[in-house]
């Protein structure tokens, strides 16, 4: 059973449930000794050709996909032949296996991975469970760099950039990196500094609608360079009454996005990020809709996860990553090697 993130984990101050934090503190510490201990214990594997991770210092909802869809387009129209490799959560094939949009379901190959190969039509879009098996078929079948989507505490193969994506949403009380808390206490993957120390550069991804980074947020993620990029939605959402729903890493945000991108949204169901489509909830979400008299509206990535009968009834609202400063992207690219050079 998939269960929704917890909202309080990103509650910078003042948390609800004081007494559950408390508890879940001696576990936290399990889980950054593990991850310590893992990351320090790893021989990464060179495959051959310069790998890129891009990963994140919270469990998600940070925009990492968006920004990797953003650079493998970047690298593309600079001559190399990027290929995306991404463990493939929630799909049932192990890997190696080249994602194919007009043959593979989510429930295959997950529904990140078929999001990126449908929107990247040029680029190879490889699911492995063992990253360096998929990084080395990867190369094999031409790849000439590759884009690790997720995996900077994942010590496997050797990287020749390691990028974080932070979120930037501060409005409202919210704050991208709690308490500073490591999971389940909080949403960190390991403490800051041990993430921070690993990273050759943030990106702190911000909403179409917020001017500025908080302050204190950018000096919280000081020590790496510091980029900055804005999602952008690629079209206004669909005209009329909507329903929208989201089963993503916080489904509150699409919320607010849609919101203020001018959506009559008229009703909002929340889901667990992957969240399965069951006949139950589409029919749910039907009934709600019908009673509105609205549409349904979602994310590209959840509209991947519909059946197909239901892609017709329903309409996906996709945003991309657009950098600030696309010549900061350009200058961190300078750095690589290409291979036979």
């Amino acid at each position: 059973m998939k269960l929704p993130t917890p909202r309080w984990w990103y509650v910078r101050e003042g948390r609800p449930g004081p007494l559950l934090h408390l508890l879940l503190k001696p576990l936290s510490w399990v889980w950054a000794a593990a991850t310590a201990r893992r990351i320090a214990r790893g021989r990464p594997v060179d495959p051959g050709v310069p790998v890129i991770c891009v990963g994140n210092l919270t469990l998600g909802g940070t925009g990492k996909t968006p920004v990797v869809a953003a650079l493998a387009r970047r690298l593309a129209g600079r001559e190399w032949r990027p290929a995306i490799l991404s463990r493939g959560y929630g799909g049932s094939l192990e890997g190696p296996v080249r994602v194919d949009p007009s043959r593979h379901a989510a429930s295959e190959v997950g529904d990140e991975p078929l999001m990126l190969a449908a929107a990247l039509p040029g680029v190879a879009v490889w699911v492995a469970r063992d990253r360096v098996a998929g990084a080395l078929e990867a190369a094999h079948e031409g790849a000439d760099i590759i884009l690790l989507d997720d995996g900077h505490q994942n010590p496997a193969l050797r990287k020749a950039l390691s990028l974080v994506v932070s979120d930037g949403e501060t409005r409202d009380g919210e704050w991208p990196l709690g308490d500073g808390g490591v999971f389940p206490a909080g949403p960190l993957r390991e403490p800051l500094a041990a993430g921070l120390a690993r990273a050759d550069a943030v990106i702190l991804l911000l909403p179409a609608d917020l001017e500025a980074p908080d302050p204190d947020l950018v000096a919280a993620l000081s020590g790496p360079p510091l980029l900055r990029a804005r999602l952008i939605p690629e079209g206004a959402p669909p005209e009329g009454p909507q329903v929208g729903f989201a089963g993503v890493g916080k489904p509150w945000k699409v919320e607010r996005a849609l919101r203020a991108a001018g959506c009559d949204l008229v009703d909002f169901a929340a889901f667990p990020d992957h969240a399965p489509w069951t006949p139950a909830r589409l029919d749910a979400l039907d009934d709600l809709a019908r009673a509105h008299g609205a549409g349904l509206v979602t994310t590209s990535k959840d509209w991947v996860r519909l059946p197909p009968a239901w892609r017709e009834k329903v309409r996906a609202w996709p945003v991309e990553a657009v950098f600030d400063s696309p010549a900061e992207v350009d200058a961190l690219f300078e750095r690589l090697p290409r291979p036979g050079a």
